[in-house]
């Protein structure tokens, strides 16, 4: 008996010793996570982050936005150099080459050096980074298992503030399977062995035209097969439009209206089949590729959020109020893995306000005012609403336009493709939206997002004087559209 005692009293103690204690802990270090958690610690708080990829940064940085925009940047380079370069004045001596090795390992570069940044941010601002992953023991008390390799004594964590922030995954698609070689996600898209001849990408959005557009750039046939009867699910029906057309001329093939009801790997070949659903036909395809990229869905595997009974909707998101609390106060939740868009920018916005609402009460997001951005070449960018859902409330608007062919810096640039739309308040002429297709809209969406923001008129950034010359110019004349004359169209 006196033994048994000891040796519970032994395995107490041991429980005891590797239990480790913070103020918060933040689940995933992804773009929310890792901002929350890196502001939680600005804030005077003990914080620690529990990642279980072994590298911060989450989908967006290791194989997401970060990586994707490495492969477009360097395929849009190439492709100016094997296609622009005489007309531009630049003799090319020798065929132009890509060497995709080296193109893989330019973006593994950059991802390696972001990844190490934000372990560097860590170490700066005092957050304790456990490598590993998290799940659930009871409402305070998380079990920790750290990566194969890593070295950590604690095994269970405990804190007065739980941030649940676990991000998303590619959505599935029904009968097909993704070996992440022929049959590929949007992970396997970014990191192809060779060049493949045919591709055949499932989803019309801003993920499978970013990807169709680095393979079609390398020589790669794409054909894109989108179910909806448009392309670039979120945008306004003109630019949406617009942007079929110019990715059409850059040599991507478009079945909208498609439904898809195989997709079968055969040795080094994908056949594909689907419906025709404004014929009513069904139609085949074979590809060395298949990229399945139609959505994203919150990630919670692992997380033992059961035991816990936490409050999870029909779509698999956890259920959360306005001060992103789930259904126990002192565990929130942040970005993908709950409502809203998928976006990298919005999780960090919430990682902010997250930390500002347990310290001072009160926090923000303006979820009207959330930026989207398609990194083909020209890019799409808009933020605000459509025209489609101004129509749908009954708000009356004006239209401003403004195409970049009428601008000089687009000009000189020879990249004149696009335009900048503005839908202004009919009567006080107040941005409720816009939209660019066009050189750097990426960048210049920022200026619309601080007009909404501040509820400036479209008179007002017409009034502000914008640097000649610019492409930003256009974006000055689209807003004097909605209520004068442009000067330079």
């Amino acid at each position: 008996m006196l033994r048994l005692t000891q040796r519970r009293l032994f395995s107490s103690a041991r429980i005891l010793a590797e239990s480790k204690k913070h103020d918060v802990v933040v689940i995933g270090g992804g773009p929310g996570g890792y901002v929350a958690a890196i502001k939680f610690a600005q804030l005077g708080y003990d914080t620690a982050c529990i990642e279980k990829r072994g590298k911060l940064g989450g989908t967006c940085l290791n194989v997401g936005c970060i990586p994707s925009k490495a492969l477009l940047n360097n395929s849009h380079l190439f492709h100016q150099i094997e296609h622009e370069s005489q007309k531009r004045g630049i003799d090319i001596a020798g065929d132009v080459k890509i060497n995709l090795g080296n193109f893989m390992k330019a973006k593994d570069t950059a991802v390696n050096q972001l990844t190490g940044g934000i372990e560097m941010l860590f170490k700066k601002n005092g957050v304790k980074y456990y490598k590993g992953a998290a799940s659930f023991i009871d409402e305070k008390n998380l079990k920790f298992t750290p990566l194969e390799g890593v070295e950590e004594s604690v095994d269970s964590v405990t804190a007065d503030h739980i941030i649940i922030a676990t991000g998303s995954e590619p959505t599935p698609f029904p009968g097909i399977t993704i070996d992440e070689e022929r049959i590929v996600s949007s992970t396997g898209a970014i990191a192809l062995k060779e060049v493949p001849k045919k591709m055949v990408v499932i989803g019309g959005g801003i993920i499978g035209l970013e990807m169709g557009s680095v393979w079609s750039r390398l020589g790669t046939e794409v054909t894109v097969l989108e179910f909806q009867n448009s392309i670039g699910a979120g945008m306004d029906a003109e630019v949406s439009k617009a942007t079929q057309k110019f990715l059409t001329k850059q040599g991507l093939k478009f079945q909208l209206g498609a439904k898809v009801t195989k997709g079968v790997r055969e040795g080094d070949i994908v056949k594909i089949e689907y419906e025709d659903t404004k014929k009513g036909t069904t139609e085949s395809l074979e590809a060395d590729v298949l990229l399945v990229a139609v959505g994203r869905r919150p990630y919670l595997e692992g997380l033992n959020a059961e035991v816990i009974g936490l409050d999870v909707d029909k779509r698999g998101r956890v259920v959360i109020d306005s001060e992103f609390k789930t259904n126990h106060p002192h565990i929130r939740c942040i970005g993908d893995v709950t409502f809203g868009a998928m976006l990298a920018h919005k999780a960090e916005e919430e990682g902010i306000a997250v930390a500002e609402y347990i310290k001072k009460g009160h926090g923000h997001v303006n979820y009207a005012n959330i930026p989207a951005v398609m990194y083909s070449h020209p890019e799409v960018a808009w933020v605000g609403q459509t025209e489609e859902q101004l129509k749908e409330a009954g708000i009356k608007y004006k239209v401003g336009k403004f195409p970049f062919i009428a601008n000089s810096r687009a000009k000189t640039n020879m990249d004149t493709e696009g335009f900048v739309k503005f839908l202004a308040d009919a009567e006080t002429q107040r941005v409720l939206g816009c939209h660019i297709i066009g050189p750097n809209a990426g960048e210049m969406i920022a200026e619309a997002g601080l007009a909404l923001e501040y509820g400036a008129s479209t008179e007002d950034i017409a009034r502000t004087c914008h640097a000649h010359p610019t492409l930003a110019e256009a974006f000055k004349e689209a807003a004097l559209s909605t209520f004068d004359k442009p000067i330079n169209f």
